[in-house]
């Protein structure tokens, strides 16, 4: 069963096409130390079945997912909620 984990901020690079725009992620452990791994790290782990992620919005949980761009390439992203922007791309930037 994949462990189920908060994302709490994130690194962007300056590009705009969604797919090239996070470059990691991360949080902080149940222990309080902090983590981060790149977004094609957290693709393959979910791709594993070894995490799934979400972020805490409004006291909700809402997952992360992979979607794919036209041209092929995987990127993470909220599912849609109705929020503009993305959850994700809303979150600080991880220091």
């Amino acid at each position: 069963m994949a462990d189920r984990i908060a994302i709490r901020c994130i690194n962007k690079s300056d590009r705009t096409n969604p797919y090239e725009r996070i470059l990691s992620i991360g949080g902080v452990n149940p222990d309080g130390n902090r983590w981060k791994m790149s977004q094609a790290d957290a693709i393959v782990r979910i791709k594993t079945g070894k995490y799934t992620f979400y972020v805490n919005r409004g006291g909700s949980a809402v997952d992360v997912i992979i979607a794919k761009s036209q041209f092929g390439h995987e990127y993470l992203k909220t599912v849609a909620d109705g929020e503009v922007p993305n959850n994700l791309l809303s979150l600080p930037e991880c220091p």
